[in-house]
């Protein structure tokens, strides 16, 4: 039911970077670059995790292990949903796996194949860290819906269709917590942000006091 889809209430993420980054965020807030990777989990935006402080500046260290950042930190993020392409939603999935399906027509009259998803090198979990199909899915999604609405306003002035300002998922990876265990190291709750209008604030977050 469409009454439901919007999603307005505040919500705390953390976004894992180099501490120059940190900085450069909160100082100029209105200066937030969108990341436009190939195999960008949820699509081209700005990521976090949600409420996962922890997740956050795990990422930023194994960044720095590999060499891509200097000084591990993290950002938190307080920001809106308001209208998510939500993969906990039958809804979406349903509507992902359409495109996906239209996607592949597109390709095969184009005589080109799709893009696939990968492991990393000596991932023995093989949780397909390289999500080049699933970004390219989404991303096509994306510019049909938009091709759809600017043509309803052509042709009619308006458009009952709705962009996504939002992308998000419950994703598992990381190998089992203990031997045996459905529950997973890595388990988070991602955001990808499409509309920097939902981030209503950057902090650097503050360190636990005692109390009392």
């Amino acid at each position: 039911m469409q009454i439901y889809k919007s999603r307005p209430n505040l919500m705390l993420g953390f976004h894992g970077c180099d501490e120059s980054v940190r900085d450069a965020l909160v100082n100029h807030p209105n200066q937030i670059k969108k990341s436009q990777e190939l195999f960008d989990w949820l699509g081209h935006g700005f990521y976090i995790w949600e409420n996962n402080y922890q997740r956050a500046h795990q990422w930023a260290v194994d960044k720095k292990a590999r060499g891509s950042l200097i000084t591990p930190s993290v950002v938190g993020v307080v920001y809106q949903l308001d209208n998510c392409l939500d993969f906990t939603d039958s809804a979406f999935i349903d509507l992902l796996y359409y495109f996906h399906s239209s996607m592949k027509d597109d390709l095969r009259i184009a005589n080109k194949t799709l893009p696939q998803n990968k492991d990393i090198a000596n991932d023995k979990f093989h949780d397909m860290i390289i999500r080049e199909l699933d970004c390219a899915v989404i991303e096509y999604m994306h510019q049909k819906i938009e091709e759809e609405i600017n043509q309803n306003i052509l042709t009619t002035g308006y458009s009952d269709l709705k962009r996504f300002d939002t992308a998000g998922g419950v994703f598992t990876e990381g190998g089992p917590a203990f031997e045996g265990a459905g529950i997973q190291t890595k388990n988070h709750i991602q955001i990808c942000i499409r509309n920097l209008n939902c981030i209503k604030g950057i902090i650097i977050p503050r360190q636990d006091t005692p109390f009392p």
